[in-house]
């Protein structure tokens, strides 16, 4: 075993948050360790420094969506005179693609905590004690670090359903399927998530045979109006979904595909079917069971196994902190942790002592209709007001570029959530449409900063754009009237 060596930070887990911290530390004149490990998946797929976002998650996904978005407007093309050829999508050379630049990335984060003068250890961490933990190395050597001040950021990995027969040794999970070399032909993708329905879109897109198994509802936690649109819209696009089921059992036929049983839970019988590839998409599991918290003290919830911290970020001991994924009550979303991180750093540094504000927090879902959101969904808001307190105003629109591909927009549609009360306080915008999350993110700052219907209305829209509908939300639900814009 190494000798000890001390640091004022220690940081484990090379993710978003995680990096975001270390670097923020380091640049404050702190001596900084980072110590990230990658388990392999079941699958053997691994990765490199980054996180889940970088390798297996937002970056890749984004991607692979963006893939299939073009598909869509090849076929658009030939409406606005472009001669195409009949294509044929390449897998390979995508997934080439993706990974090679996954691996740029990879790369460019080592190369930021060389120049911030951040020392990366690419070792496996438990505590030892409460200043202390213990790293192991792929070939099994051990190196003790100690420091004043820790920060857990170990993210989560995708949870496997082991009750299922068969769901380990043959499925999939997102952790493998932005690496898989070859395409993953006929895909059955079991769940209701966002990172589900995402894969799922992608897959459709890219004219994969995709069916998705729902045990209940879609998107749990979003506004639910919005998620019945972008499965409406999805099931358009020739996705498959198998509602109110659940799956049984996972077999390898001798011709190599999978016999998938599943119940029917409405009426209690059994089916099956055949595809190439079962995805997991069930959720996810804090990467806590390895770090031995209990060695340091650090309190967890038994039932979800994410960390106890409080709006500081700190967990049960003082000088031990959880940001991301990892910490209990905080959303899974990249651009929270980073923050999070951030400032933790700040506070940590004597620099600051503001604290990571979780309201009002944008997010899009990169569905094939993408869905994006800031504030209440509908539900919240009339739990927490009281429906006679809300005020809901809604739009069906067409985004120009659909016309004159004559592509079909029932779907596209936006609402604003407000207090009836004027000025009519926003409290949640949903938007479902192109670009969504380019719309959402700049009446994300609005919103943040208090914006009242009033205000809205008197923003200016840039025409022709999707975006300017929100400016022109002027049908509440209350009235009853048709919200289907017409004409220009």
């Amino acid at each position: 075993m190494e000798g000890r060596q001390d640091y004022d930070l220690l940081v484990i887990g090379g993710g978003s948050g995680g990096l975001a911290c270390a670097k923020e530390a380091a640049q404050l004149g702190k001596k900084v360790a980072v110590v990230d490990y990658v388990e392999p998946s079941p699958r053997g797929t691994r990765w490199g420094l980054g996180g889940t976002c970088v390798n297996v998650g937002c970056i890749p996904k984004k991607l692979m969506h963006q893939a299939a978005l073009l598909g869509g407007m090849i076929q658009d093309a030939p409406h606005y005179g472009w001669a195409v050829q009949p294509v044929l999508h390449d897998w390979r050379t995508m997934a080439e693609a993706v990974q090679n630049y996954v691996k740029s990335l990879n790369w460019g984060h080592r190369v930021q905590l060389q120049d911030r003068k951040v020392k990366y250890f690419n070792i496996k961490a438990s505590f030892v004690n409460e200043h202390t933990v213990c790293g192991v190395a792929k070939d099994g050597k051990e190196t003790l670090l100690s420091a004043e001040h820790i920060v857990i950021a170990t993210g989560g990995r995708p949870k496997y359903p082991t009750h299922i027969e068969g769901a380990l040794e043959y499925g999939i999970t997102s952790d493998d399927i932005f690496w898989l070399k070859e395409s993953p032909g006929k895909t059955l993708v079991v769940g209701a998530s966002y990172v589900a329905l995402e894969c799922a879109g992608f897959l459709t897109g890219l004219g994969l045979d995709t069916t998705v198994m729902i045990r209940s509802i879609p998107l749990r936690g979003f506004d639910q109006q919005m998620s019945s649109l972008v499965t409406e819209y999805m099931a358009s696009r020739g996705t498959r979904f198998l509602r109110g089921c659940t799956p049984s059992r996972v077999r390898r036929l001798p011709d190599g595909q999978l016999q998938v049983t599943w119940e029917d839970l409405t009426s209690g019988k059994e089916d099956t079917g055949t595809f190439n590839t079962v995805l997991w998409a069930v959720g996810r599991i804090p990467e806590t069971r390895s770090l031995n918290l209990e060695k340091a003290g650090v309190n967890t919830n038994p039932n979800s196994q994410k960390i106890l911290v409080d709006a500081q970020e700190t967990t049960s001991v003082p000088h031990i902190y959880a940001i991301g994924d990892v910490a209990e009550g905080r959303p899974e979303l990249t651009p929270t942790a980073i923050m999070a991180g951030k400032l933790l750093a700040q506070r940590l540094c004597g620099r600051s002592s503001d604290v990571m504000d979780y309201d009002n927090v944008p997010t899009t879902v990169f569905t094939p209709l993408e869905y994006g959101c800031v504030g209440l969904s509908e539900e919240e808001a009339v739990a927490r007001h009281g429906e006679e307190h809300v005020e809901v105003y809604h739009a069906y629109y067409k985004p120009l570029e659909f016309t004159v591909a004559e592509r079909d927009a029932s779907q596209c549609y936006i609402k604003m959530v407000c207090l009836r009360k004027p000025p009519q306080l926003v409290l949640g915008l949903h938007f479902l449409g192109p670009n969504a999350g380019e719309v959402t993110q700049g009446f994300a700052l609005g919103i943040k900063c208090g914006a009242s219907y009033a205000q809205v209305m008197r923003t200016v829209g840039i025409h022709p754009t999707c975006a300017e509908e929100v400016a022109k939300l002027r049908i509440s639900k209350r009235s009853g009237l048709d919200p289907t814009v017409t004409g220009c």
